[in-house]
């Protein structure tokens, strides 16, 4: 009898009129940096999430002798985006319980070169954005929202990615919407807006090919867009079938109590969004063995971020680059500790039962 197909940890589903736009696209030849689908898809629209909060460093003039609080738990593009502005990422500890930037850390690193907060909504759930604004507001700072793992989520009522100065997005093929690849920065400041527009096409001056400044060249193509507006179409649906897959993982291993689960696991007031399932192991299981085990029963998972401050680049041996290293437990455990679980748009609950069966398996709660 053969196996069971293989689970992949994210399989995108392309179930709406992606295939309609993108033809559209093709059939006109509207399939580079111009075109209907690029000015549907609102906001400043550019290559990918990383190039995005590049860009709003930039536009915010952050640079040389600057400091960005960010937290220590997060995809190394945080301290890349910060570190390739000229200015120097500042690393605080997250909240355990859902892994943000904690605020009441954030308070003792400012100092009077602190120019920017960049919290990041993470695995789907909002940062605690109202004292990090008041933060801001006291102490004349910007705030840059990494919102790349949120889209539709909500914080006391308000969108993510519209409560800072900036937003940006990611739309890797595993988010909630998808370009495959892509970001967008969203500002409700006119000036900013125009400011990263020029930066994004090359910062072109009056006259074509006549440039003033250091530009970069971060468009999205409109074939892109389409995708991505065909998507955003259905944000709801995919809100709702994303949580779905977080409720019926709840369901299946809510009894395991050495498992600290996160879908669910926000303050009050927030609606988040199931991006991926992710969990903590006890802390006397390896990490890194459990998920080979997991692959050998046909699941495939993938691990947490390894915290910024234990970046080989970052620990202050190569030139030019900052000494992150430092002491950040939560940020460390979750590390060291976390995994995320098949949670892809197309996973079937046949599937979701799998997956839940082989962890229980291999605690031996089967």
């Amino acid at each position: 009898m053969s196996a069971p197909p293989f689970i992949p940890v994210c399989e995108p589903l392309l179930a709406g009129r992606e295939s309609q736009y993108v033809n559209q696209c093709l059939d006109t030849g509207w399939i580079s940096s111009a075109g209907q689908f690029l000015e549907r898809f609102d906001g400043v629209a550019c290559s990918n999430g990383t190039t995005a909060l590049h860009l709003a460093c930039v536009a915010l003039g952050l640079g040389p002798g600057d400091e960005v609080i960010a937290p220590a738990f997060s995809i190394i593009s945080t301290a890349n985006a910060i570190q390739q502005s000229g200015a120097r990422p500042v690393l605080v500890d997250v909240e355990p319980d859902t892994l943000c930037l904690d605020p009441r850390r954030v308070a003792a690193a400012i100092t009077p070169r602190t120019k920017a907060i960049m919290p990041v909504h993470m695995y789907g759930h909002p940062a605690d954005m109202d004292p990090l604004l008041e933060l801001a507001r006291g102490h004349g700072l910007r705030v840059i929202e990494d919102a790349a793992q949120v889209h539709g989520a909500s914080y006391q009522g308000r969108v993510l990615g519209g409560l800072g100065d900036l937003g940006c997005f990611s739309f890797f093929a595993n988010k909630l919407i998808t370009t495959g690849e892509g970001g967008m920065v969203v500002t409700d400041d006119a000036d900013l807006a125009g400011r990263l527009r020029l930066l994004r096409n090359l910062a072109h001056g009056p006259k074509r090919f006549e440039h003033h400044e250091l530009g970069y060249n971060y468009r999205l193509t409109n074939i892109q867009a389409a995708l991505g507006l065909a998507q955003l179409e259905r944000l709801e649906a995919i809100k709702t079938a994303k949580a779905a897959i977080g409720d019926r993982y709840n369901h299946n291993l809510a009894d395991l109590d050495e498992l600290t689960l996160y879908w669910g696991r926000y303050r009050p007031g927030c609606e988040p969004v199931m991006w991926m399932y992710g969990l903590l192991l006890p802390p006397d299981r390896d990490r890194d063995q459990f998920m080979a085990d997991l692959k050998a029963l046909g699941v495939d998972s993938r691990a947490f971020f390894l915290p910024l401050n234990q970046q080989p680049v970052y620990d202050g041996t190569r030139p030019g680059l900052p000494d992150l290293r430092g002491s950040f437990p939560v940020s460390e455990d979750a590390g060291r500790r976390g995994l995320y679980l098949p949670s892809g748009l197309a996973l079937t609950e046949d599937q979701i039962d799998r997956a839940s069966q082989a962890v229980r398996q291999l605690l031996g709660r089967a």
